[in-house]
């Protein structure tokens, strides 16, 4: 007899009423009675499954005693109920031990915190909280591949090692095949694996741009680093990144991809993971349906960094951070713009080039760059972007006044000599992403096993 999940049951338990069938899974919790039992069994399926056992059943002392995290398989009849908090039973005329758990399993049935599992990394996805995130996640993942692909976008994979330094902020991991331990004074990456200085990757944007000049519409998903020695709720030493690259267009080109973008991604959680959802809701933030239904249903404003300094002046007072023209925003400015001010999504866009990085557009008044970044409500940014300078001079000017290596970059200079176009993109921190659509507000609570400074578990 084949396994049958327990989500096929929940999608028609009508259709599977008196039907013999076998599942699987680990024991959330054992109700015991004199002479019948009541099991919650979970395969992953975010609603467990009851499973009743009377004392006919030729092992029930054995099944009886065994603990919560216990894995069984159960052959029974799926018993109809819709007038009871289930849909469905299963009465079991058969059950197995398929791993016995020790006593001392840290998960009971009681409120654990979020700290608390965060030391239990390992045990942690088996709790309704993190079986929501971890499958919101997968599912947020899978609609950014099927958005991109059904715009006929490319899925490229960018290196995880490079040379440069795309932000130009320095803070890369190294990463080296020389002994440290014999190395005195400067170390001679000409006898390194790659004879130079290397690190682990910040983003894979540069390297992308040079394929999408071939295919015009890209974008690379995939684990990026930084060595930033902050121990706040947003930062983590290694993250995901998904960066879209996109040939003649503009930076409202660019905008339009990324709200049509964001507006499917919520969709389709919306539809795919409604229990999920409706839990985290309850029981995590209580504003969350209504922030992502805020999001898919209102057209996102645009508002450029001056017109926000303006906005923030008038009530500076009420911030920690200071506010004036030149500085970038902190999130408390964000939040505001979005939640008090416009209740909505907003572009902020046309920021300092002062505070952008070395390849964004520079515009014609010489002090800002074609810059986008997405706030929304509840968090602040969640996606930046620009339009890349595509100007042989402006581009190689602006490295030399940021004392950036031309050597280093020469194959990122070059496209602009061998027929480049207008073009843009954006990066989007899916960890940062999965945070909003989930309502967690800790970085470390949406990743497998976070990585942050000082912190490196399993």
């Amino acid at each position: 007899m084949e396994r049958t999940k327990i989500c096929e049951i929940y999608a028609s338990p009508e259709s599977y009423d008196k039907t013999l069938i076998k599942v699987s899974g680990w024991v959330r919790t054992i109700r015991e009675g004199k002479n019948i039992c009541f099991a919650m069994l979970n395969d992953g399926t975010f609603k467990s499954a009851q499973i009743v056992f009377e004392d006919s059943l030729k092992n029930f002392e054995e099944i009886k005693r065994q603990n919560v995290g216990a894995s069984l398989e159960v052959v029974g009849k799926v018993k109809y109920t819709p007038e009871a908090k289930q849909s469905f039973e299963v009465v079991a005329e058969e059950i197995k031990v398929l791993g016995e758990c020790a006593s001392d399993y840290p998960l009971q049935k009681k409120y654990h915190s979020l700290e608390f599992l965060r030391e239990l990394a390992y045990l942690r996805p088996r709790t309704n909280t993190f079986n929501a995130v971890f499958r919101i996640r997968s599912e947020a993942a899978f609609a950014i591949h099927k958005f991109f692909n059904e715009k006929g976008f490319v899925y490229v994979n960018t290196p995880i090692i490079t040379s440069s330094d795309c932000e130009g902020a320095g803070e890369m991991f190294q990463v080296t095949t020389l002994d440290l331990e014999k190395i005195n004074g400067k170390p001679d990456y000409s006898k390194d694996f790659f004879g130079k200085k290397v690190s682990l990757t910040v983003s894979g944007q540069l390297q992308e741009e040079c394929i999408t000049h071939a295919f015009a519409n890209t974008y690379t998903f995939g684990p990026t680093f930084r060595a930033e020695k902050s121990n706040t709720s947003r930062h983590a030493a290694e993250f995901w990144m998904m960066e879209p690259e996109m040939c003649f267009t503009d930076l409202k080109g660019v905008m339009k991809n990324e709200e049509e973008m964001l507006k499917f991604v919520i969709n389709e959680l919306l539809r795919k993971c409604p229990d999920e959802l409706e839990f985290l809701n309850n029981f995590v933030d209580k504003t969350l349906l209504d922030r992502l239904h805020n999001v898919v249903n209102n057209d996102f404003a645009v508002l450029t960094y001056t017109q926000a300094i303006a906005l923030l002046e008038k009530v500076k007072d009420r911030f920690e951070f200071p506010v004036e023209w030149g500085v970038d925003l902190q999130s408390e400015h964000e939040r505001y713009i979005t939640e008090e001010v416009y209740k909505k999504p907003v572009f902020l866009i046309d920021y300092p080039k002062d505070i952008k990085a070395f390849y964004m557009r520079q515009n014609d008044d010489g002090k800002t760059v074609a810059a986008c970044d997405l706030l929304v409500p509840g968090i602040g940014e969640l996606i930046g972007g620009s339009q890349r300078e595509e100007r042989l001079e402006k581009l190689t000017a602006r490295m030399d006044e940021l004392g950036l290596n031309r050597e280093d970059y020469w194959w990122y200079i070059d496209l602009r000599r061998y027929g480049t176009v207008p073009h843009g993109g954006y990066g989007l921190g899916f960890e940062r992403l999965i945070m909003y659509v989930t309502g967690i507000s800790n970085i470390r609570d949406v990743e497998l096993y976070p990585r942050t400074v000082g912190k490196i578990d399993y």
